[in-house]
């Protein structure tokens, strides 16, 4: 009996025992947000020392359920973030853990998708890739979309000219017809123009960064040659925002000491289970960063996908509409004094070379005969003024057995202007007077005073160009098959571009000023008026008349290979062909002159003799063919985990649109034609994951060929070869919570290798460019942040000729953040802090020593304050 009753006591202990237990378990729940508060799906959150831990659902919430008490640290997790850790202690209750996870641009383990034909980690990527997230973006205080691009290792990006019309350059590769030559811009993977040297349709004129972008990926060298077309440079992919996570923004900005306002705004979210969009754009109005006396940027942007996910795969719709009108800065009068090799640049005489610009309220419109040969007038607050409206579908699957297939494919209607004043001379009052013939004289053209003899009169060709075609169709489809180790992928790029520009120049004088410049008038010994309002010539006499038309089509057609191998756990090896073949038909026409009462006045004035237009009875055909073949070779070792060593070697081309229609090359000749630049590389890169930071060390070796293209600038055919070599460097360090830095500096030795100036350094090519961020976190949840952007480069030459150096500079940008609430931010940016004086480029290549010089120089923009207003929801 005894015994039975200790048997019954011991039974009633175990289950009060274990009904204690069970009571004293709870569970742990919240949700998982980025720092922009979207909720994100997938984050894996567990309990160090347990086997207990969940992931995040569709809606970001996750619950661990039946967590005993007890001290605990929990941990979430995701690809290309960091990892959050908290302490928490149960105590027989359930707790609420909500969770913010901070980007992390620099992981090793994020999942890159441009250049490569299956998207991989960068840890298992045998290329050089840069990832930068708008939060990255806000810290340089960028005022255009081509000065993001400069905290970009290997890329030069001369961003001085306002909203586009940039010169892009990789890795010593050179700026030999301006624009992006050999480097493409894309939008979610596709290129935003076929050619990104057009002359005044430069790629990035049509591109715009706004609150839609997601995030930017950059490949230097490597696969861009093989897997997309005209990019064996680099490819900078802008990739939008999808809205799987619900969220969204809405911001002002406006300039503190310039007139500027804009409005940026996007939001996601979806709308059933599998289904969700995202919806974004800006709106800014204002006079830019330089005084014009007028608005001179006005416009904006709309982006809309809709995304519907299946169960194996995805078809995304989506659409922009851009039409933005936004100033274009040409070069500007600075005096330059001393030696070419130790030059002094300064302001010339009433310009500033940094707040200033030729663009003046009494100049705002360019009358004259249109390319059908009508009347025409434009209007110079244009400026550059892309019009662009595009949809795109895109598909990807993944099929039975190992096979994938994606398709992506967009067609865009691009036209719009580019309306700017380039000073073609600048030369004392005497000696532009002295150019009309003996005994001529100036008079300001609003009253008629005499213009003093030694002031400094601009001779302006108003670049006056309609863009009245750009459409394009762009398509991108990808079969993959993946057999165990290997993956094969057959794909095939189809585009067709058109080109159709109108150049329409007239010629001006104005005074130099940088504050509401006045028109001149020229009269002969005689006193009879030579021009009117300032107008002397309709067309470009001064430059033998450039009037042109181009009506062009270029249809490519590009299949391509890739096989990737994971040869072993740490051993990956790929290799790409890829044949482009281009076929080009339409015609292109100088201009004449012929005598016309452009003012309808009934009188023939001395302009009125000789008013050119385009000559559309003697037009040029086109007609030829191109083709060639491009490849790459990439391997990737991983080391370590965090570690790994790549190696590749790659050739590709970049083929020439208009920059080849004016050398008088038979244009119905295919073997003729020098429709192609080709570049060879080589690269051996490192790549480093720390607990705290990142490094990347690539050395690079380039060989460019070039067959010779047109710069209107310069009115000239450039022609050369050129080698480079070098080193970039780019990392992160996270000394703590609170403080961390990024930057990148690249190195290049490059040189030509043909021509007149055969071991000179190509123009504009400094040995050093780099970028350095440190920001500063504070706060009670570090929800505030402080910063500053160094960026710049060491001397350069202004031209071939190895003659007037472009002294070094560096920018310093700074910005402030407060998190006034939980998500109303406000920004305080500097853009330019020190107001310093950075030369990009130079018409001159030499000036007389020892004497003040007037040159002709693209300067970045001064100091520029704005602040901002950003509501997160």
């Amino acid at each position: 009996m005894k015994k039975h009753l200790q048997f019954r006591f011991a039974v009633l202990m175990v289950l009060l025992l274990s009904s204690t237990v069970f009571f004293a378990q709870s569970t742990i729940s919240g949700i998982v947000k980025d720092n922009n508060n979207q909720a994100i799906p997938g984050v894996n959150i567990i309990i160090k020392g347990t086997t207990m831990g969940t992931t995040s659902d569709f809606d970001g919430n996750y619950s661990i359920a039946n967590v005993p008490n007890g001290e605990y640290t929990l941990i979430a997790s995701y690809v290309g973030y960091d990892n959050f850790k908290k302490q928490i202690s149960v105590n027989s209750k359930n707790m609420t853990v909500d969770i913010v996870i901070k980007e992390n641009a620099e992981s090793l383990d994020e999942i890159v998708i441009t250049g490569v034909t299956n998207p991989k980690s960068k840890i298992a990527s045998s290329i050089s890739i840069t990832t930068i997230k708008p939060n990255v973006i806000a810290q340089s205080a960028p005022r255009t979309t081509a000065e993001i691009f400069r905290t970009i290792p290997g890329i030069r990006s001369e961003s001085s000219g306002g909203e586009g019309n940039s010169n892009i350059a990789v890795r010593g590769v050179p700026v030999s017809s301006g624009g992006s030559k050999y480097v493409q811009l894309q939008e979610d993977g596709l290129p935003v123009l076929l050619f990104g040297d057009m002359s005044f349709a430069t790629a990035d004129i049509f591109t715009r960064f706004d609150n839609s972008i997601g995030r930017i990926e950059a490949i230097r060298g490597g696969s861009a040659s093989t897997l997309s077309s005209n990019s064996p440079g680099a490819i900078i992919n802008l990739i939008s925002k999808n809205g799987k996570n619900e969220g969204g923004s809405l911001g002002t900005t406006f300039g503190l000491d310039f007139d500027s306002f804009r409005t940026d705004f996007d939001y996601g979210a979806p709308i059933s289970e599998g289904l969700y969009f995202h919806v974004g754009g800006f709106y800014r109005v204002g006079e830019g960063m330089r005084e014009t006396g007028f608005t001179a940027n006005n416009g904006g942007q709309f982006k809309f996908n809709l995304t519907k996910e299946f169960k194996n795969g995805y078809v995304r719709l989506y659409t922009k509409l851009l039409n933005d009108r936004a100033i274009a800065y040409l070069p500007m009068p600075i005096a330059v004094s001393g030696t070419n090799s130790n030059p002094s640049w300064a302001n010339a005489r009433n310009f500033s070379a940094t707040r200033g610009t030729s663009h003046t309220p009494y100049l705002m419109q360019n009358v004259g005969l249109g390319a059908d040969g009508q009347l025409r007038r434009s209007d110079v607050s244009d400026g550059m003024n892309p019009m662009s409206k595009s949809i795109g579908l895109e598909a990807s699957f993944d099929l039975s057995e190992g096979w994938k297939i994606n398709n992506n494919g967009r067609f865009s209607v691009n036209n719009g202007n580019f309306v700017s004043p380039f000073p073609a001379q600048v030369a004392t009052a005497n000696d532009i007077a002295s150019s009309f013939g003996a005994g001529s004289t100036l008079q300001f053209a609003n009253d008629g005073s005499a213009v003093s003899g030694n002031s400094l009169v601009s001779r302006i060709h108003m670049f006056d160009v309609e863009l009245n075609n750009f459409n394009n169709f762009m398509n991108d489809f990808k079969l993959s098959k993946t057999f165990d180790k290997v993956n094969v992928t057959l794909g095939y790029f189809k585009s067709i571009q058109n080109v159709s520009m109108s150049w329409l120049w007239n010629s001006y004088l104005q005074e130099v000023n940088d504050t509401n410049a006045r028109l001149i008038n020229v009269f002969d010994a005689a006193n009879n008026p030579l021009s009117e309002n300032g107008l002397y010539a309709y067309g470009t006499p001064f430059w033998g008349n450039l009037h042109r038309n181009y009506d062009t089509k270029y249809n490519v057609s590009a299949p391509y290979a890739s096989v990737s191998i994971e040869a072993s756990e740490k051993f990956n090896i790929d290799a790409s062909i890829r044949f482009d073949n281009g076929n080009v038909d339409g015609s292109f026409a100088g201009g004449s002159s012929r005598e016309f009462d452009v003012n309808n006045d009934g009188v023939i004035s001395v302009p009125e003799q000789n008013v050119f237009a385009v000559d559309n009875s003697n037009v040029t055909t086109v007609n030829y063919d191109y083709n060639y073949v491009s490849y790459s070779l990439g391997l990737n070792y991983k080391l370590q985990d965090n570690q790994a060593v790549f190696a590749r070697l790659s050739k590709g081309a970049a083929a020439k649109a208009d920059r080849i229609l004016f050398s008088g090359l038979e244009y119905t000749n295919s073997d003729r034609i020098n429709a192609l630049d080709f570049i060879t590389q080589a690269e051996f890169g490192y790549k480093r994951g720390f607990e705290k930071g990142s490094l990347y060390a690539t050395l690079f070796f380039a060989n460019t060929k070039e067959e010779g293209g047109f710069e209107a600038t310069s009115n000239s055919i450039i022609e050369n070869d050129y080698k480079s070599a070098g080193i970039e460097l780019e990392g992160t360090y996270k000394f703590s919570d609170k403080f961390d830095i990024r930057g990148g500096v690249t190195y290049t030795n490059a040189s030509i290798e043909s021509g007149a100036n055969k071991g000179n350094a190509p123009r504009r090519q400094p040995d050093f460019i780099y970028s350095f961020i440190p920001t500063y976190n504070f706060g009670k949840t570090n929800q505030n942040a402080i910063g500053l952007s160094f960026i710049g480069q060491s001397k350069a030459f202004a031209q071939d000729n190895n003659e007037l150096i472009l002294p070094g500079f560096t920018i310093v940008n700074s910005f402030v953040n407060v998190g006034v609430t939980k998500n109303l931010n406000a920004n305080l940016s500097v853009n330019n802090l020190f107001d310093s004086l950075g030369i990009t480029e130079s018409e001159e290549g030499s000036i007389v020593e020892n004497q003040v010089n007037i040159v002709r120089a693209r300067p970045v923009p001064g100091r520029s304050i704005s602040m901002g207003l950003t509501y997160s929801f």
